[in-house]
């Protein structure tokens, strides 16, 4: 596909750090957002330096707010890819972990991306050519028991994108939407949301590799492991499925 012009939201670390350098090799022009500016300068300055002639722009900003969101949009109005990456966690009991940190997960890793989907959404219709590509978990498919707001926030982008790509399909639109919904990711994710894995996460350059050459696929499920836990989930009741992310989360809690 057409990978002109790219926007990458959580474009600082992890997933998206990756995806930007990945996708730098094809783009002419990247637009990298994230809230440290040190960071944003570092992968612009090796990408400018890696490849002649490419255009790198950062914005640093706080997608939490919704009028950071549209103000991005109002800036960089023209993506031929979107990659809806910003997002974080939190581990602890529902009621034990912090009210304002859910709400924040909730404007960033729900409203900002509902917005920018939006925005982006109505333009690439307009001019059917696109493509979104909306950053999930394979905890989107299941109920997350000590990680209760950050599961229902990756459901959230599960569902919301498995709609449009359905609206999509019915008006004939060249317009697509891809949601990436890899299992355990080795980044700073962890740390930040107070958690360890029973095992190493999958490197953030092997996810977002398989997620670029991939976006021909709505689904873009890395590894194999969790292609076939995806499968087991359609099977298994909710409330069993339950029951064993709380056994399994219950045994990677990192001491606060």
């Amino acid at each position: 596909m057409k990978k002109d012009t790219v926007l990458i939201t959580g474009a600082s670390s992890g997933i998206g750090r990756e995806m930007a350098r990945i996708v730098s090799k094809e783009a002419r022009k990247l637009i990298l957002v994230g809230r440290n500016a040190d960071r944003l300068d570092e992968i612009k300055k090796e990408l400018t330096e890696s490849k002649e002639g490419l255009e790198v722009v950062t914005e640093v900003t706080d997608l939490s707010v919704h009028e950071n969101c549209e103000k991005l949009h109002e800036k960089f109005s023209d993506a031929d890819l979107l990659i809806n990456n910003a997002g974080f966690g939190d581990f602890g009991d529902f009621d034990k972990t912090s009210l304002e940190k859910d709400v924040r997960m909730i404007e960033t890793n729900v409203a900002a991306l509902h917005i920018l989907t939006k925005l982006y959404l109505k333009d690439m219709i307009e001019k059917d050519s696109g493509h979104i590509l909306n950053v999930a978990s394979i905890a989107g498919f299941m109920p997350g028991p000590l990680m209760a707001t950050y599961y229902a926030t990756k459901s959230y982008v599960v569902r919301l994108s498995e709609g449009i790509r359905q609206e999509l399909k019915r008006r004939g639109s060249k317009v697509k939407i891809s949601i990436l919904c890899p299992g355990p990711v080795a980044t700073e994710f962890a740390r930040n949301a107070n958690i360890s894995f029973l095992f190493m996460g999958t490197d953030a350059h092997s996810v977002a590799e398989y997620a670029i050459k991939h976006l021909n696929r709505f689904y873009i499920v890395p590894k194999l492991y969790v292609k076939v836990s995806r499968m087991i989930l359609h099977i298994l009741p909710t409330s069993l499925t339950a029951r064993i992310v709380y056994f399994l989360q219950s045994k990677r809690g990192v001491d606060k």
